[in-house]
């Protein structure tokens, strides 16, 4: 045992400080971003908000909605010829990411649906990513599909972002252990790192190797996902911003004929167990939540209040581009009374 007397951060324990500029207005910042990935040399142009791939918000309407311009990591639960249909569509291929566990079965999946449509894009999402079978796996799917872009996680600390590089198997590596809004790991195990200091470390573990980060989990408001590019994340992830919405499926609450409410759940929630997995296993805990979302109308009314807030905050510290936020920006570390880390 050790202890690491380093602070580690969290969004709400810091704020971006303003900076006198001669950046024009927000209205003229440029959100758009280009990479070209590390191990499958293809070349990506967009702005870089992603949504995650929990089943109630990574759906094909959500894809079709923040397509061609942002991602959407679709959910593993659609059939293959629901896949296959989507794929087809040359618009789709480069802004969905077929998404896919550690299963053979899956792999299978994976392997069918690309035998008869373009799938370009792939997350191999594990809540664990620490495993050597994790690490195994998505070398294994690189080597099956050499010209595939990966983006594959959780890990949290640079060591585990490096071996996924360095291994030449992963193009985009997911961050975050237990920040998300339905996920109780760090109540249930007592596992996990503050976001922030996360995305600070990965980042800079990633692009010394040339790689890319996607900070996955923990943002409630657009000002933390303002945070997460700030601290050097190339890719944000949001999965409750962008649940409630009309583009989302799931258990719908309905009062006079109207959506009210959207049930909202963890992918390791007794919920998510029941509906995909038989139930909870006898040596598993479930590490997941259900929530009640209230229904916010099309989603983009809140991808608008998502990329306005970023353009305000470029222009408050003198970015004229996304491109150029984390090197402007400065963290102040706010003072403010001690309380959970898992509230």
């Amino acid at each position: 045992m050790r202890i690491d007397n380093d602070p580690k951060l969290d969004f709400d324990d810091v704020l971006i400080r303003p900076k006198r500029s001669e950046a024009p207005s927000r209205a003229s910042v440029d959100l758009k971003r280009q990479y070209r990935f590390l191990n499958s040399d293809a070349v990506w142009s967009g702005v870089p908000i992603v949504a995650s791939n929990m089943d109630t918000v990574g759906t094909l309407a959500m894809a079709e909605a923040l397509g061609p311009e942002m991602l959407t990591c679709l959910h593993k639960y659609y059939s293959e010829d629901q896949l296959i249909r989507f794929f087809r569509d040359e618009a789709r291929c480069s802004s969905a990411f077929f998404t896919l566990g550690l299963k053979d079965d899956e792999f299978d999946k994976l392997r069918a649906v690309k035998a008869k449509a373009d799938v370009r894009l792939v997350c191999i999402d594990a809540a664990n990513g620490y495993t050597k079978y994790f690490v195994e796996h998505v070398k294994r799917i690189r080597g099956a599909f050499p010209e595939l872009t990966i983006m594959a996680g959780n890990v949290a600390t640079p060591d585990m972002v490096q071996e996924l590089f360095i291994s030449g198997a992963a193009d985009i590596v997911k961050i975050g252990i237990g920040p998300g809004s339905v996920c109780t790991t760090r109540r249930t195990t007592g596992v996990g790192y503050p976001q922030l200091s996360a995305i600070i470390e990965c980042a800079d573990a990633a692009h010394g190797l040339r790689g890319h980060v996607c900070a996955d989990g923990g943002c409630r408001f657009p000002g933390d996902v303002v945070k997460a590019f700030a601290a050097g994340a190339d890719f944000v992830m949001l999965g409750g911003m962008l649940a409630g919405h009309d583009e989302c499926e799931g258990e719908w609450v309905e009062e006079d004929g109207r959506r009210v409410a959207l049930t909202f759940y963890g992918m390791s929630s007794r919920e998510a167990l029941d509906k995909y997995a038989g139930g909870r296993k006898d040596y598993r805990a479930c590490e997941g939540r259900a929530v009640s979302v209230p229904y916010k109308g099309p989603v983009k009314e809140t991808i608008q209040e998502i990329t306005g807030g970023i353009r305000s905050a470029c222009a408050y510290v003198g970015a004229t581009r996304l491109k150029d936020l984390t090197k402007c920006t400065t963290f102040v570390i706010c003072q403010r009374p001690h309380g959970s880390m898992f509230a």
